[in-house]
């Protein structure tokens, strides 16, 4: 279904723009998940880093960026291609970590549950970019990305899960327990992880305006308006 949907799918879309004539550019958004794990001697990571895809979602993205690569040479029509890192931002899913603790803070805060955090491994450490500046990166890569080119999308800075779980109940001014819960630990879980933008600031000028604090902030924010 994976390999359906992120392949197949792309593929799809890019034969009915070609019947149609499109001579325009596409945005194609992939995954800074298809990098694998990454050596912290690597780190920040580039794009011109090996992709070691460890999961059919990442094996199914590396796929779609590569066909999109092929038709951006051959086809008429010009495809840039992002791999965007960890967003975070209101109106996120609550599968997402952050967003969970979040919507889990709001509730504890509100009264609606007992005033324990159930989390998973929260010593990782990953790159997060607020979601106003990913919509931003997009629409500049549109305007002024490279043609076959490839740029991630990331803050370029590196936080703990534990962090930024800190940072949450110091905002919303909670006392609570931490509960480690088996079932949400991840198996091979990458320990660290950050990404270089330089690619991307270099082109279209783009860099992250958004400090970390206020899309934590903005996250309760919205949690609390969808909870009360």
């Amino acid at each position: 279904e994976t390999f359906d949907i992120n392949f197949y799918g792309t593929l799809n879309l890019l034969e009915a723009l070609q019947s149609i004539g499109f001579r325009g550019r596409m945005l194609f958004v992939g995954s800074g998940d298809t990098y694998g794990q990454v050596p912290e001697a690597a780190l920040p990571v580039r794009e011109g880093h090996p992709l070691h895809p460890r999961n059919p979602y990442a094996v199914s993205k590396v796929a779609a960026e590569a066909l999109c690569y092929q038709w951006s040479q051959t086809s008429g029509f010009e495809i840039v291609m992002a791999r965007p890192f960890n967003h975070i931002g209101p109106g996120q899913s609550p599968r997402f970590a952050i967003t969970d603790f979040a919507r889990q803070i709001t509730e504890i805060r509100l009264g609606q549950r007992p005033p324990v955090l159930q989390v998973g491994d929260i010593d990782v450490t990953r790159d997060f970019t607020d979601v106003r500046d990913v919509e931003r990166a997009y629409a500049l890569l549109l305007e002024k990305g490279r043609n076959g080119g490839v740029y991630n999308v990331c803050s370029g800075r590196e936080h703990s899960i534990r962090e930024l779980l800190q940072r949450l109940i110091a905002l919303a001014g909670v006392v609570v327990r931490i509960d480690q819960v088996p079932a949400r630990l991840r198996p091979a879980e990458q320990r660290r992880m950050v990404a270089s933008f330089e690619a991307l600031h270099r082109d279209t000028g783009w860099q992250p305006l958004i400090p970390i604090e206020q899309s934590l902030q903005d996250l309760l924010n919205d949690w609390e308006k969808q909870l009360q």
